[in-house]
């Protein structure tokens, strides 16, 4: 019989022990280590090469994903699920694309986790179906969304340019001679076109997009 060795990060004593004692009950489950944050996570990882991670997310020093994210640039190996509290939309996809090959929440039943466990150590994933919901939306979201990135307009474009060099919205009026009201209609425009929200990540996805240089 193949025996998975886990590693455990939580910040919570009482949960990491909880988790364990339940785990312990299962032959083929393995106990390595228990971390208190993303830090210990990685130190750990490498101490013990787990063969799989159940990582929280908000963690002290660490978080979860910045932890996934370094463990797997060193020991690419090794598989995720993420446990936790939160199903926050920002939570889960910064999970996900860190490199999670599952995500349950702490409510979910022993049986589920046994599942999941099992299920990232044959290389599969497993999204616990409350939280699968939110991925399919976001993901039918971002579908919709994704032609229009693309379209942006010359003026947009222009109007782009200016804010990556940190010009203000007034200024940008002055220099294209149009009204600032007009700038934030645009501004707006660029925002829902890139799916963002801020002049940062507007700047940002449009000069990974290509639509502007520095």
């Amino acid at each position: 019989m193949e025996v998975t060795k886990i590693l455990i990060v939580d910040d919570h004593p009482v949960v990491r022990e909880g988790i364990g004692a339940m785990l312990k009950r299962e032959s083929d489950f393995k106990i390595v280590g228990e971390a208190a944050n993303g830090q210990e996570a990685i130190d750990k990882a490498r101490e013990l090469s787990p063969d799989v991670i159940l990582m929280d997310l908000r963690m002290p020093e660490v978080d979860g994903v910045e932890a996934i994210t370094r463990i797997k640039a060193d020991m690419p190996d090794i598989k995720f699920i993420i446990l936790t509290t939160y199903s926050d939309d920002e939570y889960i996809f910064r999970g996900i694309a860190a490199g999670a090959r599952a995500y349950l929440l702490k409510d979910a039943p022993r049986e589920e986790l046994f599942k999941a466990i099992r299920a990232v150590s044959r290389g599969e994933s497993l999204i616990q179906p409350v939280v699968a919901s939110r991925v399919l939306d976001k993901l039918a979201e971002l579908s919709r969304k994704a032609p229009a990135s693309e379209t942006l307009s010359d003026r947009e474009v222009e109007v782009l340019r200016l804010m990556a060099k940190g010009v203000s919205n007034k200024d940008i009026a002055d220099q294209l001679s149009i009204t600032q009201s007009t700038v934030k209609t645009h501004i707006t425009s660029i925002f829902q076109k890139l799916a963002v929200t801020t002049r940062t990540e507007a700047v940002t996805t449009a000069l990974k997009k290509g639509i502007i240089q520095l």
